[in-house]
């Protein structure tokens, strides 16, 4: 029942595109194996279990995102850079659902200190946000209220909570311009 040419990165891309379709947290071993129709079994010559295959779709995910966003950011610097960065990583989020999702968990240690993804992700985005004058403490700071107003913003989006009649992309637009403010003006002594 094994399929052939399966590797870790097929079972892995193949677990993201299901979480897209059925969402993160349906993704399960058995649910995958039908999927690629093998045997459980035959997948744990590949991922060492659940938890390792979430770890795994989250690297895939991240790596997707960040080189979106590089690509997007490229020769921007200031607002531009940050809308950029902000229109990129909410088209993502809004396509690829389960893999977004998958971005939200948090990567066990040894992993992120041996993640080129994570070391990517951070220098594009202290990059992007070094072009306002932050420096540490600040950057962690700016980095997480940027990625809260984000995933907050996308959840909120991706759920069709948005019901007042204003677009949500002037919406969208304005926080952005508000957060180019508050960047701007960030405030002294952290």
């Amino acid at each position: 029942m094994a399929r052939a040419g399966l590797t870790t990165e097929r079972v892995v891309a193949a677990a993201a595109d299901l979480a897209d379709e059925a969402g993160f947290e349906s993704v399960t071993v058995s649910g995958l194996a039908r999927r690629l129709g093998v045997k459980d079994a035959s997948l744990y010559t590949h991922v060492r279990g659940l938890r390792d295959l979430r770890m795994r779709m989250a690297l895939l995910a991240g790596g997707e995102l960040i080189e979106e966003i590089a690509d997007a950011v490229a020769g921007r610097a200031g607002k531009e850079a940050l809308a950029a960065f902000a229109g990129a990583y909410r088209a993502y989020a809004l396509r690829h659902p389960g893999r977004y999702a998958a971005t939200q968990i948090r990567v066990e240690a040894p992993v992120a200190a041996d993640s080129p993804v994570l070391r990517r992700t951070a220098e594009i985005t202290y990059g992007m946000l070094r072009a306002y004058g932050l420096e540490e403490p600040d950057l962690t700071d700016a980095v997480r209220l940027l990625r809260s107003t984000f995933h907050g913003y996308c959840a909120l989006e991706a759920a069709g909570a948005f019901g007042a009649p204003r677009d949500v992309q002037a919406s969208w637009d304005r926080a952005v311009a508000a957060l180019h403010v508050a960047l701007e003006h960030w405030p002294a002594g952290g």
